[in-house]
């Protein structure tokens, strides 16, 4: 990920959000690439960069899935700059291509022509926490990460953004071992988060707020519509940005308090500058978050329910 000190040396952080009301190619492709050139946005001509969409489940009206024109025209902005690259995710069940086939994401990959793989191939990363997890070596390997999330309500975080959204670099069921060894420990698995995401690559997050997934989720929670393309330098920054578009607090978010409990740069609203529109610009009054939330850890039966399942859909559903 970028050091967060380079990026706010001399200065605050640039994050840029602007208005884009709906899924209309031209006008997406505009608004990712004004938010790209806002922050200066300048990647190195053939820099190997692994874009990185939320890519959850199959979901045929994908709506727990970051928006296949959203990914496509992040893709076409960085071949536009010279990049080589490729997309990639490790689902919560089946493989990339078969979420990316549900939800109609193939088409504009083979338009472009982009490669597109499952994250698999894990590297033992251990943290100065202590912990350790297995993270794809595709995402440890590439010269910088172009980070797409969706912004999603999350009945164990409240809210999920660009910094939950890299947690998909780690390979397979180890996603899912890692809530069932960290969730009912205070603070565990969100440190275990932060973690994750400080050890990757050079990273710039572009967020798919156009129509997010509200009063539940990460998945089959109800759409609204809030008209927003963002973009940052750092995952971290264009999440504080985005708890500010939905006027959240910090007690509210607990992802956002251990940012702000290890004094990541960019947890805190000071530290921001908004280059083309502000969070107030925008109507998030009517996004509605979970109220109660659920326990980060993962019952074992659950656990073995979705290992079985990967199985199952990884050697007998092609």
């Amino acid at each position: 990920m970028t050091k967060p000190e380079q990026k706010i040396s001399g200065g605050l952080i640039p994050v840029a959000l602007t208005h884009c009301v709906e899924y209309e190619y031209k006008a997406v492709h505009k608004a990712v690439r004004d938010c790209l050139q806002a922050i200066h946005f300048a990647p190195s001509t053939g820099a190997k960069v692994l874009v990185k969409p939320n890519l959850l489940k199959a979901d045929s009206n994908g709506l727990c899935c970051t928006n296949p024109i959203v990914v496509e025209a992040v893709c076409e902005n960085l071949l536009d700059y010279g990049c080589s690259v490729v997309v990639g995710d490790s689902p919560a069940f089946g493989s990339a291509v078969s979420v990316a086939r549900s939800i109609g994401l193939l088409e504009g990959l083979e338009r472009l022509n982009v490669p597109l793989v499952t994250l698999d191939s894990p590297k033992c990363v251990r943290f100065e926490s202590g912990t350790s997890i297995g993270i794809s070596r595709i995402a440890l390997e590439c010269d910088m990460l172009l980070n797409v999330p969706r912004m999603k309500a999350h009945t164990q975080m409240r809210a999920t953004f660009a910094v939950k959204n890299l947690f998909g670099c780690v390979s397979g069921v180890r996603k899912a071992i890692a809530h069932s060894t960290h969730g009912d420990k205070a603070n565990a698995f969100r440190e275990l988060l932060v973690d994750v995401a400080l050890a990757l690559p050079e990273s710039v997050s572009v967020v798919d707020g156009i129509t997010c997934m509200h009063k539940t989720g990460p998945s089959d929670g109800e759409p609204y519509s809030l008209g927003l393309i963002g973009a940052a330098g750092d995952p971290v920054s264009l999440d504080t940005a985005l708890y500010s578009v939905l006027d959240c607090s910090v007690d509210e978010i607990p992802l956002w308090g251990e940012l702000q409990r290890k004094n990541v740069p960019g947890a805190f609203e000071k530290q921001l500058e908004y280059v083309l529109a502000t969070p107030q610009e925008f109507d998030g009054s009517g996004f509605i978050l979970p109220f109660q939330l659920a326990p980060e850890t993962f019952h074992p039966v659950r656990l073995m329910h979705s290992g079985l399942k990967r199985l199952w859909k990884r050697y007998l559903c092609p």
